[in-house]
């Protein structure tokens, strides 16, 4: 952003340290005195939106740098890791394979349709390790919460901030970004920054979840209810640039009448799109937050859809060939799409959602992405004291009951799950999320997370049975595990002499749940994860979203 363009626009004071307030608690109490002249609780002069939305366009309008500025780490001595002494352990296991996605493990936040999260290559080992970084926004915030492969190896990144979500094309490893591409604000952090409230961000999963498909472009909803299907291509010798394919605008079926700067006092329902993915035969499907479930047929533009009553959905949903697998707050259900391209239900299971929301949970209901593993699929409910595992079946046999297993997980009164679990074949590995709220909110580290476990599915379907359990704290990352050398991968955090917080990129064993190392990444707030994900790349780099950007993380052996 150049001088001229600073000079260009009269930017309020009182609005601008209020963005600049969200990342700092202690400006936050300075600033309640002149937010209340400034804002009331229920009503804002559109006079200060205006400036406000002035604001936001001018910082949404610089372009992030080429080369990575490093993400800065709090001063701290961190205590030892762990040092790999096994060999490695490879795994066998068949990827799924879905015609309209990118290859398996490169696809999307949890790796392929069947939200395995699962990787078919290796990753760091602690060994001679490199660690490089990079801010994922000149914004407040910048968090990459989305990492994908093109077929060339490039990433693609979905990175956000207070002011708004950007897509970025990097170089692997280098993390130097070659194109990105601006997406709308959300209502939510218009919200946040309006009301001084930045738990109104972490209860929004909206526009999170993409996916790309099998010609590398990248497909997703914004918060103005538009699909985008975004491809790239280069325009030099050492240029890139991002640009719309095609779009599809679905706001006259989804309410959306949203806080923006053209419509400060929305009256109406607000219902942002929360996932998208493709089935097997080329549909798009569409879930919002207040329970609506669509198809998009993408050559004619047709809009199918039902409303789940009195239901949210605030995960992403898993895709296999015999349906479309959606957990709300209240049951989990299998869909598929009829001749003309409506939702039918096949399957619909209440579960035990509990009688309040969790600390670490987003709402009152099971905080994970349906998994599809062998004939299953899995999820966790919401229940009181201890959360449950649960496992179905997919398919009915003659006298077959739909829930093979319940089994309950970690300590009563300390059990609660936001995250997809890893599967792999019959294994399911799953952490404990109970007691993190995010970055923003997190100052009771004591009661942050507390515990692994791995669920094997019986052979003769008569259950599950716990094969092992971990002590370790994996508060909120998205883990991943990787085929070939038998390493889960989690993102741990320990107090550092002084008192702040190190984290880690920690490798368990997939057989015995053995801590085989932890890789310093850094301390402070910078580098929580804040539910982003582990991501592995073909060339043994990991990579981890943090609250400040992304990691890059790979031994130089």
């Amino acid at each position: 952003m150049g001088p001229e363009l600073n000079a260009a626009v009269d930017v309020p004071v009182a609005m601008l340290a209020l963005a600049q307030g969200l990342s700092s608690p202690e400006r936050n109490e300075k600033m309640k005195f002149s937010l209340s002249a400034a804002v009331s609780e229920t009503v804002v002069s559109f006079r200060r939106v205006f400036a406000l939305a002035i604001m936001l366009v001018v910082i949404a309008a610089c372009t992030e740098p080429v080369e990575p500025t490093a993400i800065p780490s709090d001063k701290g001595v961190a205590k030892a890791g762990f040092t790999r002494l096994q060999a490695d352990q490879p795994l066998a296991y068949t990827s799924p394979v879905h015609p309209f996605m990118a290859q398996a493990g490169l696809n999307s936040m949890h790796g392929d349709s069947y939200n395995s999260d699962v990787h078919a290559v290796a990753g760091p080992q602690g060994l001679n390790t490199t660690i490089l970084s990079r801010v994922g926004s000149q914004a407040p915030g910048g968090m990459c919460a989305t990492t994908t492969f093109s077929s060339d190896g490039k990433l693609i990144t979905l990175c956000a901030s207070m002011m708004g979500f950007r897509i970025n094309l990097l170089e692997p490893r280098t993390l130097r970004l070659l194109a990105e591409y601006s997406l709308p604000l959300r209502s939510s952090s218009y919200r946040a920054l309006l009301h001084l409230d930045r738990s109104i961000i972490m209860e929004d999963t909206s526009g999170a979840y993409f996916y790309l498909d099998h010609e590398d472009r990248v497909v997703m909803a914004d918060n103005k209810q538009i699909i985008h299907r975004i491809a790239y291509r280069q325009t030099g010798r050492d240029s890139w640039e991002f640009y719309q394919e095609e779009s599809w605008d679905l706001s006259a079926t989804i309410p959306s009448d949203c806080l923006r700067p053209n419509n400060p006092f929305p009256a109406g329902e607000c219902d942002p799109i929360t996932a998208v993915m493709p089935d097997y035969s080329g549909l798009i499907w569409w879930v919002t937050r207040a329970g609506r479930v669509g198809t998009l047929g993408k050559a004619s533009g047709a809009l199918n859809m039902i409303q789940l009553a009195d239901e949210e959905i605030q995960n992403g949903f898993a895709v296999a060939q015999d349906g479309v697998y959606i957990v709300s707050d209240k049951a989990m259900y299998a869909f598929r799409a009829a001749p003309s391209g409506l939702p039918e239900v096949i399957w619909r299971e209440p579960y035990d959602r509990g009688s309040a929301r969790k600390v670490g949970s987003i709402n009152q209901g099971s905080g994970t992405a349906p998994t599809l593993l062998s004939n299953y699929v899995t999820i966790t409910d919401n229940a009181d004291g201890r959360i449950n595992l649960l496992v179905y079946r997919r398919q009915l046999g003659a006298s077959s009951e739909r829930l093979v297993c319940k089994v309950p997980l970690f300590s009563e009164g300390h059990s609660a799950a936001e995250n997809s679990m890893i599967a792999f074949n019959r294994s399911i590995i799953l952490e404990n999320n109970a007691g993190y709220t995010s970055v923003f909110g997190e100052h009771d580290w004591a009661t942050a997370g507390g515990g692994i476990v791995r669920v094997d599915v019986r052979e003769n379907e008569s259950g599950c049975d716990i094969i092992w359990q971990s002590s370790e704290r994996a508060p909120s990352v998205v883990p991943k595990l990787a085929l070939s050398t038998g390493i889960a991968y989690f993102y741990n955090f320990m107090p550092a002499e002084d008192g702040t917080i190190a984290w880690y990129l920690m490798g368990l064993d997939y057989v015995t749940g053995e801590t085989l190392f932890k890789i310093h990444t850094g301390n402070g707030k910078n580098f929580d994860n804040n539910w982003a994900p582990i991501t592995l790349g073909s060339d043994g780099t990991a990579y981890v979203g943090t609250s400040k950007g992304l990691l890059a993380i790979y031994d130089e052996i």
